[in-house]
């Protein structure tokens, strides 16, 4: 086992490293033949990983091990969370849970419900036995335990991912029309369960975040443009 990106100086935490880049890790486990790499975000609460051949593995994807490993009944997730993992959720008989974005959410879902799984495509994972909150150390041992003699890629193979496509809308004002929405309502019940559209106002920015997903890539960017040049004329 190595350690890089393990030298804190007070101003370098998340600098070229860790969960928000993972391009060092990539780099190590390629180059030093590891198995894995597991990243941690400054405050050590978010995990991602990076299987043998440098491709990541987002908490989407860690979620879906933990959920066949732990055998879950409940899992608790976002709106931003892929719409493959419904898909999977769907046909193992899994009750899901979507709530807003931010984990303090998925916690009082699981608490809500009883659940004891949920998490974030960031790399949020919260698993309540013998927990309050999520621990990125904590789920980092859950997944290494989840493979079972597999590779990571295997193990990550068993959720099937949809093609997504993301814009961030700079706007004038975030409020939504109920012209948009009733437009975004007429994209979905079109799309029939074969992707979605879903746009929310950021809290923080002065824009509009699109996000598109479908069965294939292409669809996915035409309708995250469509739907963007939509709120760029409402409310640009």
């Amino acid at each position: 086992m190595t350690a890089i990106a393990a030298e804190p100086d007070g101003t370098n935490i998340n600098l070229g490293s860790g969960a928000t880049d993972l391009s060092l890790l990539q780099r190590t486990v390629l180059q030093a033949d590891f198995d894995l790499g597991i990243a941690f975000d400054g405050d050590g609460d978010r995990v991602l990983a990076v299987d043998a051949n440098g491709a990541s593995v987002d908490g989407d994807q860690i979620l879906a091990i933990l959920a066949d490993h732990l055998d879950v009944d409940i899992v608790a997730v976002t709106q931003m969370t892929n719409f493959g993992f419904h898909r999977f959720a769907e046909e193992r008989g899994i009750r899901l849970l979507t709530t807003e974005v931010g984990d303090r959410y998925v916690l009082e879902a699981l608490r809500r419900e009883g659940g004891l799984l949920g998490g974030e495509q960031s790399g949020h994972i919260i698993y309540l036995k013998d927990h309050v909150t999520g621990d990125g150390l904590a789920a980092a041992m859950l997944l290494c335990a989840a493979l079972e003699g597999r590779t990571l890629a295997e193990a990550a193979a068993v959720l099937p991912r949809y093609p997504q496509a993301k814009e961030n809308v700079r706007v004038a004002t975030k409020d939504l029309s109920d012209d948009l929405f009733a437009e975004v309502a007429r994209v979905n019940e079109e799309l029939d369960g074969s992707g979605r559209i879903l746009v929310r106002a950021s809290g923080t920015e002065p824009v509009v975040r699109v996000l598109a997903e479908a069965e294939n890539p292409w669809k996915a960017q035409e309708l995250c443009a469509r739907i963007s040049a939509l709120v760029a004329r409402e409310l640009g």
